[in-house]
């Protein structure tokens, strides 16, 4: 059966999984572990007890075809049903067919397979079978998605966010929801006994995080400052950001250069039309915001929006080489900024 990932997260709260094997599938990793995770601890109360989990390998099941089946319909010596986990599958139909044809012993089998195509053979092996059988597809955590996750993640702490807090992190995290869950409990320690946080302990406490090297990678962009923008990408990338959510960082600065040079369009004044942006510039740059207002013609903001909402749709292509075309795409932009011939002659700050 097709599982939505709301949905088994909400059997997971309602009680014990009737689940006789799973599979976790997506271009979230970090949110395919997680709930890989959940599923295990739903049968054995954790994640480490030699005795009722065992972990394969695609290779294992290759050289050992009948392993599989072996371990499923093994005992436990300590009692209680067996997990079996199997990392790295990839879009490896053929090593499971017939197991999940046959559903032999009673063991709980927990497959992760990365991303692979929504309508692959795989996925459909787990979305055919019966209720015992299901797969869960699981995306990156954004928009709405995002904002909700944020708001339950506080209230397990019995903390909550003022407006412009919540703002800054839905856009500035998402896309890996281990990164995610570190960074939100990174900021509920900093804020230690705080009951409300608010957007400075926000950017305090995820300043020194991909999330403000994506910042910096998006002014970078805007200003044509290549070799700053090599080195924010860089530390993005290495630092585990998805080239998907650098893209959409990078758009969401331009959407709010978009909308400010509108409002100045309309008669406002500079100053008023950045108070209606949500989260709020910070301080120390909005003097750059501003240059970069003012620099940038509305029309050329909306050919980058567009650009960077193709590469975006172009690097959820499977198989796509995304570092590069996301890589590609940012540089153009770059060369193209109205500040770049100045900046160029000009010291970098």
């Amino acid at each position: 059966m097709e599982l939505k990932g709301d949905q088994f997260d909400k059997k997971m709260k309602a009680g014990p999984l009737n689940f006789r094997a799973l599979l976790f599938y997506g271009p979230d990793r970090g949110l395919v572990e997680e709930r890989a995770n959940a599923a295990v601890r739903s049968v054995l109360g954790h994640i480490e007890d030699p005795f009722r989990l065992v972990e394969l390998t695609p290779a294992q099941l290759k050289d050992e075809p009948a392993r599989l089946n072996d371990e499923a319909s093994s005992l436990s010596f300590s009692g209680g049903q067996r997990v079996i986990r199997l990392r790295g599958l990839g879009n490896d139909a053929g090593l499971l067919r017939d197991y999940l044809a046959e559903l032999p012993g009673e063991a709980l089998l927990v497959a992760e397979a990365g991303e692979i195509p929504r309508k692959s053979e795989l996925v459909k092996l787990f979305e055919k079978g019966d209720d015992s059988v299901g797969a869960v597809a699981c995306y990156r955590d954004e928009g709405a998605s995002l904002g909700r996750f944020i708001d339950a993640f506080f209230q397990e702490q019995g903390q909550q966010l003022d407006k412009d807090a919540r703002s800054y992190l839905a856009a500035n995290l998402g896309g890996d929801r281990q990164l995610t869950r570190r960074e939100l409990e990174k900021l509920s320690l900093y804020a230690g006994g705080k009951h409300s946080i608010d957007l400075e302990d926000a950017r305090t406490s995820i300043g020194d995080s991909a999330a403000l090297s994506l910042d910096d990678l998006s002014f970078a962009v805007a200003e044509g400052r290549l070799s700053e923008l090599d080195r924010a990408l860089n530390r993005s990338l290495d630092e585990g950001a998805n080239p998907v959510a650098v893209l959409r960082t990078v758009s969401r600065h331009f959407q709010r250069l978009h909308l400010t040079s509108g409002l100045l369009a309309n008669g406002e004044d500079i100053d008023s039309a950045m108070k209606k942006l949500r989260p709020p510039v910070f301080w120390k740059v909005a003097d750059r915001f501003k240059a970069q207002v003012r620099a940038w013609p509305r029309g050329h903001l909306t050919r980058a929006l567009e650009r960077l909402m193709e590469t975006e749709a172009a690097c959820k292509k499977t198989g796509a080489a995304d570092n590069l075309l996301c890589s590609d795409s940012l540089f153009a932009i770059a060369r193209g900024a109205p500040m770049q011939r100045k900046q160029a002659r000009s010291p970098q700050r």
